[in-house]
């Protein structure tokens, strides 16, 4: 339990970890690739850890030097067999990007994960795989894990996919489909759901001379036979994680700052600054720094399907606003590390803030906040997000505190620092 206590806080800058998003693609990349990359600024948190663990069982090299840099030495897109089942925690991003590249290999493996994860859905990628002549199945019949994947052929070509429940069945097509024979032609049945990552993951394989292209809206290629080349990297500091101390410089009408941060940046969650400034916050983009520093706040309507990581940090601005704050497009929330819509509602609601939840969206209107004791549902963005208005608050307490493991391992330290 983490009680938290309100305190006045003064402008200043943070410094937040590498990108989730980007450690899970740059290290994957790396050991798609035949010889030795290195990697520096990764984040080290669970999540990323147990990609790691994967990639090495599968048969890359991997050291963290004395540097703190990691240094990778790929298996050239040919995974060797493992034949125990590879446990991926409750990470969807590990689950589902290391399932493409399990289907590279020539032998079986099972992918599982906790009880979350086992809940959380893949038929949608397992039916893609399978349409490409690769043998990939729900152990348990429901299209979720554990599932069973055997990479039977490496031709490629044609495919159609769903990606309105998750991009990162995209992403996973993507990186491996530039290995198979003919690379993949691939076909959104609608629109994808938290596009900028697609985007993310095309630049990352970029920066190891591996080309996709998206040739319109809902259609995607990766030319096949292409080679990952090995290089140096850095991992720039994570913006979904960004956002919390943005938010506390929302709520609290301080200056704060999140450094090494530039404007130019791929993570879709940067968009947060944009909606925060559409709030009534002033934003300062100084020195490679940005800042957001809250004024009166109010109100608004804004389409969260790029950016849902970073729902429950403006959810929880909103309640603070003066108005009702409309956050729609977003029922993929409902299939994260919990439903998030679910929960970001019921611990709101705890707290004496008004909502109103529906299949795609979330109305919060703006009040006079309570002590309450907030559930986490052992999810980190829940746990991190909560933590906003204790600042302000009397009698705030988190449960299970430690989840904010799984993204940002040294939060409590920062949040305690402020």
């Amino acid at each position: 339990m983490k009680q938290i206590k309100p305190k006045n806080i003064h402008d200043q800058s943070v410094i937040v970890p590498g990108s989730k998003s980007i450690s899970h693609r740059l290290m994957i990349c790396a050991s798609l690739c035949n010889g030795r990359s290195t990697i520096s600024n990764l984040l080290e948190s669970e999540d990323i850890l147990l990609t790691i663990q994967c990639l090495r069982n599968i048969g890359s090299a991997i050291v963290q030097q004395e540097d703190g840099s990691f240094c990778v030495k790929g298996f050239g897109g040919y995974p060797k067999q493992y034949e125990k089942d590879i446990y991926l925690g409750n990470s969807g991003t590990s689950m589902r990007l290391l399932a493409g590249i399990a289907a590279l290999g020539n032998t079986s493996y099972t992918l599982t994960g906790d009880k979350r994860m086992c809940e959380r859905p893949m038929g949608e990628l397992l039916g893609a795989l399978n349409l490409l002549n690769i043998h990939a199945r729900s152990k348990n019949n429901t299209g979720n894990p554990p599932v069973d994947i055997r990479g039977e052929s490496r031709q490629g070509g044609p495919v159609t996919i769903d990606c309105s429940k998750s991009s990162q069945y995209l992403s996973s097509l993507l990186m491996m489909g530039a290995l198979l024979e003919n690379g993949l032609d691939i076909r959104l049945e609608s629109d994808p759901v938290s596009s900028p990552y697609i985007q993310l993951t095309m630049d990352i394989m970029k920066q190891f001379n591996v080309t996709s292209r998206q040739i319109e809206t809902n259609h995607f290629k990766v030319d096949g036979g292409q080679v990952y080349h090995p290089s140096s990297f850095f991992v720039e500091p994570d913006l979904s994680n960004a956002g919390y101390f943005w938010a506390i410089g929302a709520v609290t009408g301080k200056k704060i700052f999140v450094e090494n941060i530039s404007e130019s940046s791929l993570q879709g969650d940067l968009k947060q600054i944009r909606i925060l400034e559409k709030m009534g916050c002033r934003v300062f983009v100084e020195n490679n720094s940005i800042g957001v520093c809250g004024q009166k706040l109010i109100g608004v309507d804004v389409d969260m399907s790029d950016t849902p990581d970073a729902v429950p940090a403006i959810a929880v601005v909103a309640s603070f606003a003066k108005g009702t704050t409309k956050i729609t497009n977003i029922a993929h929330l409902r299939e994260k590390e919990c439903d998030r819509i679910d929960a970001v509602s019921s611990q709101l609601l705890k707290m004496g803030i008004q909502v109103e939840q529906g299949t795609d969206y979330i109305n919060i209107t703006g009040g006079k906040h309570t002590a309450a004791r907030i559930e986490t549902f052992n999810d980190h963005r829940i746990a991190m997000a909560f933590s906003i208005p204790g600042l302000l608050t009397p009698g705030i307490e988190i449960e299970k505190e430690t989840c904010v493991e799984k993204s940002f391992p040294n939060y409590w330290a920062l949040f305690d620092a402020l």
